[in-house]
């Protein structure tokens, strides 16, 4: 069994390899993001399979839950994709970053801040399947808790959070996609997502926005994010937010009150526990290094809301 394994593994890595020699001399498209050539930020796909973590609600925001794999169309740059698995995924075992601003810019509600992000990790986590870790940024970025299974541990350190300097957003989310979401294999076994609670006015990152949101989209995270301006007006921080949600199928929430912020974490918890994902083998198969758009609708139901990645980098043979 190990010897056919290894010998179909061969096959499919020397025909992709073909195929790309075959496509090189066809101009590349354009990268919506800059790449840091540094090995330490390449992640390894499997070339043959992509797979779609999404959610389905209707126009009142309510999860529609009794659908099958042929009630969904899967296109790939415009080309309709076959489908070869599907799966509901709310047992699937959960990785998850909660990345907390702890900027001067926030100071006066950061409480609000702290006990919501308890309860939402007390209603989330399950111990011996999910993990969670907390991040603190300002100037800089900080690793308060690791990946664990301990919501006791995680609400202490969440506890120990302490306002105070800059903004270094995208720096913080870099480095929880690319040090720590992505590590654990096989990739489709596993969700991955970030709650990241800020006022997304980022003013101390060395890398970009686009950046960081290629490393969540390259690492298959769906990032989440509730807004901590509570001035009813939108911000350039509040759209940078919801650039960062739609881009990988998240969702921005931006409660008017700091006593809102308890609902919206429990209206991502909601979220994470409603999720279909659906596995294809691109046709026509590019290992091009570049990024394909995705597309992914209900049939027949233009009532539907699909929520999804709009996207994926293929990897580069």
């Amino acid at each position: 069994m190990g010897q056919m394994k290894g010998t179909f593994l061969l096959a499919a890595a020397v025909g992709c390899a073909a195929l790309y020699a075959q496509q090189a001399a066809v101009p590349a498209a354009q990268k919506p993001a800059e790449v840091i050539d540094d090995p330490g930020t390449r992640i390894i796909l499997d070339v043959t399979r992509v797979n779609m973590l999404f959610t389905v609600t209707d126009k009142k925001g309510r999860f529609v839950t009794d659908l099958g794999k042929d009630d969904f169309l899967v296109t790939e740059n415009k080309k309709p994709q076959s489908i070869v698995e599907f799966t509901a995924e709310t047992d699937l075992p959960l990785r998850l970053g909660i990345l907390i601003d702890t900027s001067n810019s926030i100071r006066d509600r950061f409480k609000f801040e702290q006990e919501a992000a308890i309860s939402f990790i007390q209603s989330v986590v399950r111990k011996g399947e999910d993990k969670a870790m907390i991040v603190s940024f300002d100037t800089s970025t900080d690793l308060v808790a690791d990946l664990i299974d301990d919501t006791e541990v995680l609400e202490n350190a969440i506890h120990k959070l302490r306002p105070g300097g800059g903004t270094a957003l995208y720096d913080a989310l870099y480095f929880a996609c690319r040090d720590k979401l992505s590590k654990d294999q096989p990739r489709h076994k596993f969700r991955r997502a970030i709650v990241i609670v800020s006022d997304g006015d980022d003013n101390q990152s060395q890398v970009s926005r686009d950046q960081a949101l290629e490393m969540a989209q390259k690492a298959d995270v769906v990032i989440y994010a509730i807004s901590t301006n509570i001035t009813r007006a939108e911000s350039d921080g509040d759209k940078v937010l919801k650039y960062l949600t739609s881009e990988t199928g998240g969702q921005a929430f931006f409660p008017f009150k700091v006593e809102d912020l308890e609902q919206s974490f429990e209206n991502i918890a909601n979220e994470l526990r409603h999720q279909y994902n659906v596995f294809y083998r691109p046709e026509p198969l590019r290992a091009d290094g570049l990024y394909h758009t995705v597309d992914l609708k209900v049939k027949g139901h233009k009532d539907l809301i699909v929520r999804c990645r709009k996207g994926y980098y293929a990897p580069k043979l």
